[in-house]
């Protein structure tokens, strides 16, 4: 089967800037656009950004792609990008907020190619490793695959070509330090299950290396798997290494030294990579 496109997910996490000031980046810019360019993914989602950061650099650089972005009270937008060559369309979906006023809302890119509808969900679900964070998440995980039944209703065949990614910050609740906690894997296997019963029928995509957030070698916190992409079953991927998300950025590098100094001029969060085929 032919490609019918790719994509490119990464958090960079206002570029070392806090929420506070966050148009005022850390990090040079252009390094990182420059990475994100490099990839020549049809379509582009950065999480963690303010559009006049990155204007100048992005419409320069990637100047053969449609640029949309999430708008709100939220202090971490969704730049969305995709190539002009295709025809898609674009809608901000509020109700990922999960009624928080500040939590930022789903990006949803619907691509048209040969009659047939690919809608992305892009998500960055709520953080923390408390209660209310895990029941964030778990309220907005819910509405996305709830939206996959919606999708399925309206496609002609009733099973519709639907994919959501982002980060997804799985790191599990940490309440009482007991056997009552859930680790972050544990959070990952409940969505498994979550998606395999048969009206939802979806999978999270095996990726070529498991872990996306590197703390840095001196940090007192362990690598963890934040950023997931997950898929309508029936869909066809290109592989990589035997897996359907290649994972890209500091985890191609060797030594913990090497790591660090990846993330220091880029960011913290791996980049994932993927490509879909046609149905």
């Amino acid at each position: 089967m032919a490609k019918a496109f790719s994509v490119a997910s990464w958090n960079v996490e206002h570029f070392g800037a806090t929420n506070k000031d966050r148009d005022k980046p850390k990090k040079p810019v252009a390094p990182i656009i420059d990475y994100l360019a490099d990839q020549n993914a049809d379509v582009v989602a950065v999480y963690e950004v303010v559009g006049k950061t990155v204007f100048d650099e992005i419409v320069t650089k990637m100047d053969d792609y449609q640029f949309h972005i999430t708008e709100g009270p939220q202090t971490q937008e969704i730049m969305i990008g995709v190539k002009k060559s295709f025809t898609s369309f674009f809608t901000q979906k509020t109700e990922f907020k999960s009624g928080e006023a500040l939590l930022r809302p789903g990006a949803l890119l619907t691509l048209i190619i040969e009659g047939r509808n690919y809608p992305l969900l892009f998500l960055h679900l709520k953080s923390l490793g408390e209660p209310k964070g895990f029941g964030l998440r778990d309220d907005m995980t819910e509405r996305a695959i709830h939206f996959k039944k919606v999708l399925n209703n309206a496609d002609p065949g009733g099973n519709a070509n639907f994919i959501f990614l982002g980060d997804l910050n799985t790191m599990g609740m940490n309440l009482t330090y007991s056997e009552k906690d859930i680790s972050g894997e544990e959070e990952i296997e409940r969505l498994r299950k979550r998606l395999a019963y048969r009206t939802v029928n979806m999978q999270v995509l095996q990726k070529t290396r498991e872990v996306t957030y590197w703390p840095g070698s001196n940090s007192v916190y362990e690598p963890v798997n934040l950023d997931h992409v997950v898929a309508s079953s029936h869909l066809a991927f290109s592989k990589f290494n035997g897996r359907n998300v290649d994972v890209r950025g500091w985890v191609d590098e060797s030594t913990d030294e090497q790591k660090d100094a990846w993330t220091e001029k880029y960011w913290d969060h791996a980049l994932l990579y993927f490509e879909v085929r046609k149905v």
